[in-house]
């Protein structure tokens, strides 16, 4: 009897063991992510319903948290931040990792479509089908040696060429002017054409324009300007700009964090950074054409075109910085030519079959006002 008591006593201590440890495996993985861009932003908001959704497909298994600009580090220093793994993962633009290496510019913000005409659809065409994601990983991995799997999350482009306190109608008005831009080669663009730029954080933007510090400045859209309250400080808005025709933004994963995944949860992960793709497509349409709207009503925003000299002379600069930036840096070389290479197929017709959305566009009598974005 003894015997059968403490052979019982074993069986039940396994089980409680076998238990205890079902549920330890259980337990959640948290991943902090910090972003570049303030809680405000449209951009955190579809961040945070990645979390959601990767919360949800994995049942709970993930639990993303979602810090704003400046939370645990400053914008330029999300990079090192995942890398060393001060946090799980990062959300910016790897143009903000140019002064590193210059071909980072061409995966998030081909300045005039890397000058071949690649516009933001065919340049996510690209990223999946030409190459540019493979090129993508070894930037981070070969390139700048980082211990980072990197994600392209969200297609945000094209941005405008910004806002301005007064208005221009040269390449010479703008020469006096100090003019916020992104840094790196895009800065160098400008630079080409005899304009002085700033770079900084979106969120000290508006700051700088009230003290004095810039003239102008660019951001990403709209509706994120609105909320940055650029509308407050400038007056006048350009929407054509060359130098993010497309801007892409991207989730960078410290790799050690990204290998302890299960494949299934790796699995969710790259389920949910395409459909944050996909949202981002459909959700900048229409919140930045309520917001333009808006900005347009309600605050006397004027709403101009972009000199066209400005197209020519941008589009001239581009091809000098990259062409001379080639010459120097094999691998911006190898990616840029890889972008020519799938641009000399894809533009063509992309660029042909767009042209039925203009002609549908601008030969419908004018839409009604939308309505406002429901509140959540």
């Amino acid at each position: 009897m003894h015997n059968l008591f403490l052979k019982r006593l074993h069986v039940f201590s396994f089980l409680i063991c076998l238990f205890s440890g079902a549920v330890f495996a259980q337990a959640p993985i948290k991943m902090k992510i910090q972003t570049a861009v303030p809680s405000a932003s449209i951009y955190f908001d579809l961040m945070k319903n990645f979390g959601e959704r990767v919360d949800k497909m994995s049942n709970g298994r993930i639990k993303v948290e979602v810090l704003p600009d400046g939370a645990v580090v400053g914008a330029f220093g999300i990079l090192e931040a995942v890398d060393k793994g001060v946090v799980d993962g990062g959300f910016a633009w790897s143009h903000y990792w140019s002064g590193k290496n210059s071909a980072a510019a061409l995966f998030s913000n081909p300045a005039s479509g890397s000058g071949v005409g690649l516009d933001q659809m065919s340049h996510m065409s690209w990223l999946k089908n030409g190459g540019g994601d493979q090129l993508y990983d070894r930037l981070y991995t070969e390139v700048l040696k980082t211990n980072i799997k990197p994600f392209m999350i969200q297609p945000m482009g094209p941005d405008p060429f910004g806002w301005f306190k007064k208005p221009i109608n040269s390449i010479e008005d703008m020469k006096p002017m100090k003019y916020r831009s992104p840094p790196g080669l895009t800065a160098e663009i400008f630079k080409e054409m005899g304009l002085t730029t700033v770079a900084m954080p979106g969120a000290e933007i508006v700051p700088a324009a009230q003290r004095g510090v810039i003239d102008a400045a660019e951001w990403i859209g709209p509706a994120d300007d609105m909320i940055l309250g650029f509308q407050n400080v400038f007056k006048h808005y350009y929407l054509q700009g060359l130098h993010q025709s497309t801007d892409v933004a991207e989730l960078l994963i410290n790799k050690t964090f990204w290998n302890k995944l299960s494949p299934d949860l790796k699995a969710i992960v790259e389920a949910s950074v395409a459909a944050t793709i996909a949202e981002t497509y459909t959700y900048n349409v229409y919140r930045n054409a309520v917001a333009l709207e808006k900005l347009k009503k309600d605050f006397g925003v004027t709403v101009h075109d972009t000199p066209k000299e400005f197209f020519t002379a941008f589009q001239k600069a581009t091809t000098v910085v990259y062409d001379r930036e080639s010459t120097k840096n094999p691998f911006f070389k190898e990616v840029l030519d890889s972008q020519r290479k799938f641009a000399g197929v894809v533009v063509p017709y992309w660029t042909k079959i767009n042209g039925l959305y203009y002609n549908i566009g601008t030969s419908v009598p004018a839409a009604s006002p939308a309505p406002a974005p429901a509140k959540k």
